[in-house]
């Protein structure tokens, strides 16, 4: 169905009709906020639209400020923002407890976006450095088995690992780089 201004509308409603707030909300238009404007009046003027409705919608459009175009929208990565994105890599360590190695694969699989982002970049770092010395602790903790000490050592490692991915994930989900207390920094 054809919008107002000529363009194909790609809204799921278009093959049955659209309805007057359909014109303003389209996901697909580009319009400004005065040519939703006019068309506002336009429809108030056919009589489509009561005065109060076309004073309401104004004042929405008026409030939300200037319409976003597809350069402002957030960047995606794997279908999720940024945020979400770098909270998942923090997540990710948890999958050593599932699979064998299985966290460290999908963290460095995912460290590859680095490049789109500084931000994925710094998360990516901060997650690997952990990684790396986690593994080096549990070695070390390893070899001091034979002494009976290692086993809480691993145990408290094993604490740490959980506790830590958690923490940073959630820092991550708010936008904040958290280093891991107890991280060797090798990247």
């Amino acid at each position: 169905m054809k919008r107002a201004h000529g363009r194909e509308c790609k809204h799921p409603r278009s093959r049955w009709g659209l309805q007057w707030h359909d014109y303003l909300r389209c996901p697909t238009s580009t319009t400004k906020s005065y040519d939703q404007i006019e068309k506002l009046d336009e429809l108030r003027q056919k009589g489509v639209l009561t005065e109060e409705e076309f004073q309401t919608e104004k004042a929405k459009i008026l409030s939300a400020g200037p319409a976003t175009t597809a350069a402002d929208a957030p960047k995606l990565y794997w279908g999720m923002e940024e945020n979400g994105f770098c909270m998942l890599m923090h997540l990710a360590s948890l999958g050593n407890f599932v699979f064998p190695f299985g966290g460290l694969i999908l963290q460095i699989v995912m460290w590859t976006n680095k490049h789109a982002s500084p931000v994925i970049d710094a998360h990516g770092k901060v997650v690997l450095n952990w990684f790396i010395s986690y593994f080096i602790y549990v070695i070390v903790s390893i070899f001091l088995c034979f002494i009976i000490i290692g086993f809480p050592l691993l145990l408290a490692l094993l604490i740490c690992d959980v506790v830590f991915a958690i923490m940073g994930a959630v820092k991550a989900n708010n936008g904040v780089l958290w280093k891991y207390p107890l991280s060797i920094r090798f990247l």
